[in-house]
């Protein structure tokens, strides 16, 4: 996956507290198992009048004209939560949502945006509402960028917070490597263990 040092983007407020994976991609909307070909089923029951017709409802935050290419996201309590489905963060993702900024996340779901390389960034309530207020004045302007090196969000022309994200999260999303990337890196550390486990136990090994 891409690393993610900072993104600056056009920022969406949804900030309605608990919302689940299912309201994030509903069960019918996943017609694959792959981590394509989501997007068009992001937010379907909010998003769309007919979500059979893909009609979009124009009061929806991410239909309206000055949210076009929104990557940032601004969310309330608990999002997330629900089921563990990771065709979630795969939705966000394709949509090309690169952050959620929320007050608190189900745990789930904020591991699966670190596997995929979408940050999941606390922060408290009264600072999301703010980002918020000065995001919907004119979200083309005021961008919000999200700078993981600094742990620091900003919006032109508005505020600055400081957010703190575990170390692991972190270096996983700046460095964009999954858990598997992880494991690669220590492919001869791996097969140096091998040799000697092979070598004191060969009757552990099939061949």
């Amino acid at each position: 996956m891409p690393p993610f040092t900072e993104h600056t983007g056009v920022a969406a407020a949804l900030l309605r507290p608990n919302i689940d994976t299912d309201a994030i991609i509903p069960s019918r909307e996943m017609t694959s198992v792959g981590k394509t070909g989501l997007a068009d089923g992001l937010f379907a029951v909010w998003r769309y009048l007919d979500a059979a017709a893909r009609v979009p409802d124009p009061q929806f935050v991410l239909n309206r004209p000055a949210q076009r290419g929104s990557s940032v996201l601004l969310g309330g309590e608990n999002f997330g939560c629900g089921s563990s489905r990771e065709h979630a963060v795969w939705a966000l993702k394709e949509y090309g949502v690169r952050a959620v900024v929320a007050p608190s996340f189900g745990a789930i779901f904020a591991a699966n945006c670190v596997r995929n390389g979408l940050a999941p960034v606390l922060l408290p309530a009264a600072q999301v509402q703010a980002l918020a207020e000065v995001v919907a004045a004119d979200p083309k302007y005021h961008q919000l960028t999200v700078d993981l090196l600094h742990q620091r969000l900003s919006v032109v022309d508005g505020p600055q917070f400081r957010f703190s994200m575990p170390d692991e999260q972190r270096q996983a999303l700046v460095s964009g490597l999954d858990p598997i990337g992880q494991t690669l890196q220590l492919g001869e550390r791996i097969a140096a263990f091998e040799a000697r486990d092979r070598a004191l136990r060969p009757w552990a090994y099939l061949a």
